[in-house]
């Protein structure tokens, strides 16, 4: 089985910045912006980390460009020429911008590590970012004690920095349970990572030998929760394996009722024998969206 195709040339060209074509309008306000003052500030202490994405070139050696439209201003303001760029080899911009868009939290952590091995301080970062030096020091450190099971599923996630430091109290093996659990239910708050850790068994406590005890709550009580929550993530995990093919049979059901209820003879024969039948096959005709 082969490598699936790239979507981008692998290494970043050196792009003027003369021929890279932006792909809408700036939105007003934008060099006013606090976010715009942030990316500003960086690229000036730092330079640019992140490359911009643009697509391949028409005949006059022009690209679109794709994503970093803020960046582009930054640069043309601060007086540059040019600028790395990754050359999408997809002609379907909107997919790209649809779905890397927004950086996830494992991005920063290793753009921010790479400015680090650079030679750009910490202190130095924070306040290009206009940010505390206890936030860089967070993203900074963002997978230290994380097992790589458990990284490579919050790669493309976008979660708080103080994520990391509720996840390393778990052994290597209920990290990855507790990252499956959060990525089924799409819920990376720090709080729902907390609730796991607190239903979680001693034995899966990084440097816990002894049943923890919590004020309020009984050893008694603390058992019943680390069961409950046990049998809460088997009953998860079982819906979850039906899921696709629960959403399958509904879309092929939608759409079979749709054909159904166009042939005028049925639509009498409903409406004049069997009216609840009827607003029951209009509710699933009519949903919007299966997920709603």
């Amino acid at each position: 089985m082969g490598k699936p195709p790239l979507g981008f040339v692998p290494e970043p060209l050196s792009l003027p910045l003369s021929s890279i074509l932006p792909s809408r309008k700036s939105p007003d306000g934008l060099l006013t912006s606090r976010k715009f003052k942030q990316i500003f500030a960086s690229i000036e202490a730092v330079g640019l980390i992140e490359p911009l994405s643009v697509g391949k070139p028409d005949r006059d050696k022009r690209y679109i460009l794709l994503d970093g439209h803020s960046r582009l201003t930054a640069l043309k303001q601060l007086g540059f020429d040019t600028a790395p760029c990754l050359v999408a080899l997809d002609d379907e911009s909107y997919t790209y911008n649809n779905r890397i868009n927004r950086l996830s939290s494992i991005q920063e952590h290793v753009m921010i590590r790479r400015a680090v091995e650079r030679g750009v301080a910490p202190e130095r970062l924070a306040k290009a970012l206009d940010v505390d030096i206890s936030h860089i020091l967070k993203k900074l450190n963002l997978l230290d004690g994380i097992c790589p099971e458990a990284a490579e599923l919050l790669r493309d996630q976008v979660f708080s920095a103080n994520l990391g430091a509720v996840l390393r109290k778990l052994k290597p093996t209920r990290q990855v349970e507790c990252v499956e659990l959060m990525v089924s239910a799409n819920n990376f708050t720090v709080a729902y990572a907390q609730a796991l850790v607190a239903a979680t068994p001693s034995n899966m406590i990084v440097g816990e030998a002894k049943t923890r005890r919590m004020t309020g709550v009984s050893a008694d009580q603390m058992a019943k929760m680390e069961r409950e929550m046990g049998n809460l993530q088997e009953q998860f995990k079982l819906a979850e394996q039906s899921y696709g093919q629960d959403v399958l049979n509904l879309v092929l059901a939608r759409g079979y009722l749709a054909k159904l209820m166009a042939n005028d003879s049925i639509l009498r024969h409903l409406t004049r024998h069997h009216p609840d039948v009827l607003n029951e096959f209009d509710a699933i005709i009519s949903m919007a969206a299966l997920d709603k």
